[in-house]
């Protein structure tokens, strides 16, 4: 069975379900999500697009939650000094919170475009920085990453590779917050596996962020890395993950993250968001969404207050009498 046959065995496949494939539009194969229950399969960038080609749909149709396109950045990370990133941004005409999507090892997976989608979904600008695509940089700092976190039990986040990662971060969170519609008092950064650790090796030096979020992170060294992080922090793990125990126990260590949160999800093992790989659970999968989404809701995004009561009538339905006014010409006394 071929990877893009995939689709045909969705049961009702919803908006932003995610295949290997070839898009519909660009005919490029691909990471690729189902648009509507049409089952159109299109790349990140096409789905404004295909909204209004090859459609059955009405004029008038509701305007899409978000519209997707590409940019470039300026960074001083690679030689060519710019790099090209994919933004989501919604089209509701308000300011946005803001989430950095750092990507993993093979870059933009279907795990980074389902984040991505829900985040977007939710109300939120999301920016990923589009790696393979980079003049510079390749699948080598990531390689390196892989090998010192199995070897020398922990990724190396002052490696000149995950010091170049994390400075391109840098400069793809500055182009997130340049964007005119971005709220840059509410922001957070997002990633998984090894993307997770070069996510942390962000925020410890980032004091904008409101908000953290690993999935099945990597132990890094230093060990105490984490206690660098300001911003609230959540981790969230499969109970059966073996590889990211090491880093769980380093956010859990006395003196690591403040205001950690680690939720794990019963049964799940590494990459169970993972819609591609074997490791993939629907049901697991979706429960470490909801954590996620919650968790960064929460923080971003608060309910207003709640207005106060009015004051009670007192028994009998009688309002107080008012103090009277003094009389004309007559000094009032306290």
């Amino acid at each position: 069975m071929r990877d893009d046959d995939r689709l045909l065995d969705l049961p009702n496949p919803e908006f932003g379900s995610g295949v290997v494939g070839v898009c519909d539009i660009c005919g490029t194969r691909q990471a690729v999500v189902v648009l509507s229950k049409e089952r159109f399969r299109l790349c990140v960038l096409d789905f404004l697009n295909k909204t209004w080609l090859q459609t059955d749909k009405k004029p008038g149709a509701p305007v899409p939650l978000y519209r997707s396109d590409r940019i470039w950045f300026e960074t001083s990370a690679v030689p060519g000094r710019r790099a090209p990133a994919i933004v989501l941004s919604p089209t509701k005409v308000v300011r946005h919170p803001a989430v950095l999507v750092v990507p993993d090892i093979y870059g933009i997976t279907t795990t980074v475009l389902d984040a991505a989608i829900r985040f977007a979904r939710q109300g939120f600008e999301v920016l990923i920085p589009d790696l393979s695509k980079t003049e510079g940089i390749s699948t080598t700092p990531m390689v390196v990453a892989r090998g010192s976190a199995r070897v020398r039990r922990g990724v190396a986040t002052g490696s000149k590779e995950v010091v170049r990662l994390v400075r391109l971060c840098e400069d793809a969170f500055g182009a997130l917050l340049a964007r005119e519609m971005v709220d840059t008092t509410r922001t957070a950064v997002f990633g998984t596996s090894f993307g997770a650790s070069v996510a942390l090796a962000f925020a410890a030096q980032s004091t904008r962020l409101g908000a953290v979020v690993l999935a099945y992170p990597m132990p890094v060294r230093p060990a105490e890395l984490p206690s660098l992080v300001s911003a609230p922090l959540l981790c969230v793990v499969g109970s059966a993950d073996r590889s990211s125990a090491a880093a769980v126990a380093q956010l859990r260590a006395p003196g690591g993250a403040e205001g950690v949160a680690v939720e794990e999800i019963p049964d799940a093992g590494h990459h169970f968001l993972a819609r591609d790989l074997r490791g993939y659970d629907l049901a697991r999968a979706e429960e470490g969404w909801e954590k996620i989404v919650a968790f960064l809701r929460a923080r971003l995004m608060p309910a207003p207050p709640t207005p106060p009561p009015p004051p009670a009538k007192p028994a009998g339905g009688a309002l107080p009498a008012s103090a009277p006014a003094p009389a004309a010409g007559r000094p009032s006394v306290a």
